[in-house]
């Protein structure tokens, strides 16, 4: 077993898919919430679940403006397209496959996650460009697939010459289930994901009720699920078989694609941390412009290192002048941190004045 980072493990090199995700340089498309499968682990959020909506990272998508500019942004290899089941919407999937090697080349890398997916459908992404597709049986079947439809799929993915996979999370209390998985991706010739099963806001109460806990007081891991991976992981196998930890999913895959955006977006009055935040200094009234003129006229602020934000209704101002002034000043300031993220999601703030 090959030891990677923050508890994910593998036992032979992982396949591009996932290493242009370790790189952060996956874009995840996520194309419809829309799904059949009804997985009672399934980690989506309520925004997304069983709604037909597109969001490009934590971007939502009206155009295909939206999703070209998020890969730009963070400087996108490759796309992840996912769900809710993509292939719900499978003319939705290959208009974006074609825009994406369009517009990046077809180097640019693309994989896709599904429940699902007829024949037909099948070869209609892998024309179109797909270049990884990943099954995801429910966990019913798991020692059953010989024969069973998931075993026609592979078999028709393999046809198109796509590299093919299954990838499924660890559920702790089917260490047979999932090793006779394993077996048959072995006998067929694809590769194995296992993803460390997590509590969510929408699947915690299904989990409970399973008697599923937490493996400890700060993570929302399940407990048993990471020792079960790596007894599989350590098996001996002719396949690629990788275990992703859910501290890497988010140490390593989202830090690293959050740092690449931010170095995109990043203003001159922002600063930039080692875990891929902006920190910038935030004044809060009711005349912005009023604002900004006092602060560049009396304070002789730079214009680069002030800015008026209209959308969220803020002057946003270097953190290390606005702490020098903040008491001096009649409005509300702040220091805050916040992810580079479409919706700049804010980590903390910290009253000034």
């Amino acid at each position: 077993m090959i030891k990677l980072p923050l508890g994910a493990a593998t036992n032979k090199p992982v396949v591009r898919g996932c290493k242009l995700c370790e790189l952060g340089a996956k874009m995840v498309l996520l194309v419809t919430g829309l799904c059949d499968a009804g997985c009672f682990y399934c980690p989506l959020s309520r925004e997304k679940m069983n709604r037909d909506v597109i969001f490009a990272d934590e971007m939502p998508v009206k155009k295909d403006e939206d999703i070209l500019l998020e890969a730009k942004l963070i400087d996108a290899l490759g796309t992840g397209i996912t769900g809710g089941d993509p292939m719900k919407r499978v003319a939705r999937v290959v208009h974006y496959i074609h825009l994406l090697k369009d517009n990046f080349g077809i180097g640019h890398h693309i994989h896709l996650y599904t429940a699902s997916g007829g024949k037909e459908d099948i070869e209609k992404v892998a024309d179109a460009g797909l270049d990884e597709i990943r099954f995801h049986p429910p966990p019913v079947i798991w020692n059953k697939m010989r024969g069973s439809i998931y075993d026609r799929r592979i078999k028709w993915a393999i046809e198109t010459g796509m590299d093919v996979g299954i990838e499924v999370p660890v559920l702790p209390d089917m260490e047979k289930e999932l090793i006779a998985l394993v077996k048959f991706a072995g006998d067929v010739g694809v590769f194995v994901n296992l993803n460390e099963l997590e509590f969510s806001e929408t699947n915690y109460m299904e989990l409970n009720a399973r008697g599923y806990e937490p493996k400890d007081d700060i993570s929302s891991a399940v407990k048993g699920s990471e020792e079960l991976a790596y007894k599989i992981v350590n098996m001996d196998w002719d396949i690629t078989v990788h275990y992703c930890s859910s501290a890497f999913k988010d140490g390593i895959q989202m830090k690293n694609r959050l740092m690449r955006r931010a170095k995109n977006i990043k203003k001159d009055y922002e600063e930039l941390t080692e875990d891929a935040t902006l920190i910038l200094g935030v004044i809060k009234g009711e005349d912005l412009e009023e604002i900004y003129q006092t602060l560049r006229e009396r304070f002789e602020v730079p214009k680069e290192l002030i800015a008026i934000n209209y959308g969220r209704r803020r002057v946003e101002i270097s953190p290390y002048i606005l702490e020098e002034i903040a008491k001096e000043l009649p409005w509300k300031a702040y220091e805050v941190e916040e992810y580079p993220t479409w919706d700049r999601l804010q980590v903390e703030r910290i009253e000034l004045n």
